[in-house]
Order: C-alpha cells, then structure tokens, then sequence
C-alpha cells in the first residue's frame, strides 16, 4: 500500500476481532509514530501500550472517574456501573494510550509539543492500517480527568493524547467522504 492510498483508505474502526496482534508488529507501528516532526526534535511522546489483563489498568481508570462522577449510589447499581466502565478497556485486544511528555527545551511550546503528539499518533494509525489494523483514535473527558492520568502515574506535566483501541477489523471500512480541498483552500499569490 503506498501512502496516498494509505492516507485516503484509512478509517476509525471500533468494531475488531478479539484476536491477539503480534507484539513485534506493535513494536512496528509504534517505531513508525516516532517518525512525526516535531518542533526542535524534542519527540515529546510516549505510548502506553495495555495487551491482555494489562488492559485492566485502563478500566479501573474509568471506573475511578465514573465512582468520582456520580452523586450517589450504592450496592448493585453501582457495581454495575463501574463494572461497564471497566469493560470499556476491553473493547479491542491492544489499547495503546498515548501521552504527551512535554521536553524541558525553553524553546518548545506546549501547543506544539500536544502538536507533534497528535501527529504521531497519526502515523501510528496508518502505520497499524498498513499493517492489516484497524482501529479507532478516543478521547474524551474521562481521558482528561486527573483521575485517569494519576492512573497511569504520570508526571504533572504529562498528558494523554489519546487513548488507541487496535485490532484486526470485525467489519467492512465505510466509504470515505471528505470536502475537496479546493473548498478549504485560500491561495495567497500577490
């Protein structure tokens, strides 16, 4: 696949098989997400990569901002609740939350360090359709609660960028539709 059609092909897919990914191919799309540019070279990204059990670190992160959330509640409600919170982490065989781990380099800003995180996470998601993946970028205000990040133990100025659900697909890739580019172009020639 070359990366016009790469780029073009490419789709979210929430829908994936329960089937295990190579851990050597996730070696790979990770190593291709390290390849984004970012401003001074700071490369100011990390991956979290949850397989298996491991994923059980990521349900408990959404189970404590859920138990945070709600006014009340108690008994089998609740542990219904937080138990559908937790299987959330299990929706594909890897999830992989990326972070964005700021450089200290006085030249690079935040915004552009968030920036060149979100860029790499791109090329992890066309490296992973490449590789015969398919998956599905997610975020949202559980991602960005302080619960979910002292979950991961990350530092104060670290941040997720995304959380990466990866799989082989359970289903067939829509069409893509996009407005051509000439509509969200302005051309500066004098």
């Amino acid at each position: 696949m070359n990366l016009e059609e790469a780029i073009r092909t490419r789709r979210s897919i929430g829908r994936l098989k329960k089937d295990p990914v190579d851990r050597a191919v996730i070696e790979k799309i990770l190593e291709a997400a390290t390849w984004a540019p970012s401003h001074f070279n700071t490369q100011p990204w990390k991956f979290i990569v949850m397989t298996g059990e491991g994923r059980s670190k990521l349900g408990e992160g959404y189970a404590r901002v859920a138990l945070a959330s709600l006014d009340t509640g108690i008994g089998a409600a609740l542990e219904e609740r937080l138990e559908k919170e937790r299987a959330k982490a299990f929706r594909s065989p890897v999830v992989i939350a990326a972070v964005c781990s700021p450089s200290d380099d006085p030249r690079a800003t935040l915004v552009e360090e968030i920036a060149a995180s979100h860029a790499a996470v791109q090329n992890l998601l066309l490296s992973a359709h490449d590789n015969g993946l398919a998956g599905v970028w997610r975020s949202g205000d559980p991602m960005y609660h302080p619960l979910m990040k002292d979950t991961f133990g990350l530092d104060a100025e670290e941040q997720l960028v995304g959380l990466i659900y990866l799989g082989y697909p359970d289903m067939t890739p829509p069409d893509g539709k996009r407005t051509p580019a000439s509509e969200k172009t302005v051309w500066i020639d004098a």
